[in-house]
């Protein structure tokens, strides 16, 4: 094998896995981004939507970490509270419109294997509103089961007024409400 086919061997070697790098290789496990949506018509605002594959939902109570781990809006932080989630209708400022969330929620309940009427879930923000979480972030958002739903709100409210009150810091709500917000709200109680 002559020197210059050696060269050429391994530039087309190199370029291959440059554009295999770029490019990706599909795989079925990889969570891929679908297009953007577009929330208020010629506003510039886009919506970053995930399309999850497969996700399984912890006895119907705590979504799958690995498609819905939360998200935080980082305009909200422990030092803007009093102008942010602890203003009274805050979360109506910042909650993505109907329009937006239910096409999102049906994508939802695909990946989790729900098959059953959209009216059985909430389209809940792992982290709420109330709390700082990301409105628009799939990330943070899940087809959460009726059966726990209303339990949770009651834990948010709960964390809503004690990070407002001073008697918890926004972090560590946030962190509670992400690690295990069943068994948090259990010890809470009890």
């Amino acid at each position: 094998m002559s020197f210059s086919f050696k060269i050429l061997f391994f530039g087309i070697a190199i370029t291959a896995v440059i554009i295999f790098a770029l490019v990706g290789i599909p795989h079925p496990y990889i969570i891929k981004p679908s297009p953007p949506v577009q929330l208020n018509q010629g506003s510039g605002q886009y919506l970053p939507y995930m399309r999850m594959q497969t996700c399984q939902a912890i006895n119907d109570t705590l979504p799958d970490p690995k498609c819905t781990p939360g998200a935080i809006d980082p305009a909200v932080t422990q030092y803007n509270i009093d102008s942010t989630i602890c203003v009274s209708g805050y979360t109506k400022t910042v909650r993505p419109p109907v329009s937006v969330t239910e096409p999102q929620k049906l994508e939802s309940m695909k990946a989790y294997g729900f098959t059953d009427s959209p009216s059985n879930y909430e389209f809940d923000h792992l982290i709420p509103l109330e709390l700082g979480g990301a409105p628009d972030d799939m990330k943070n958002l899940w087809p959460e089961p009726h059966s726990s739903s209303f339990t949770k709100d009651s834990l948010e409210n709960y964390l809503h007024d004690q990070v407002c009150s001073g008697n918890i810091d926004l972090k560590t709500a946030q962190h509670e409400i992400t690690t295990n917000w069943f068994n948090y709200w259990m010890r809470i109680k009890n």
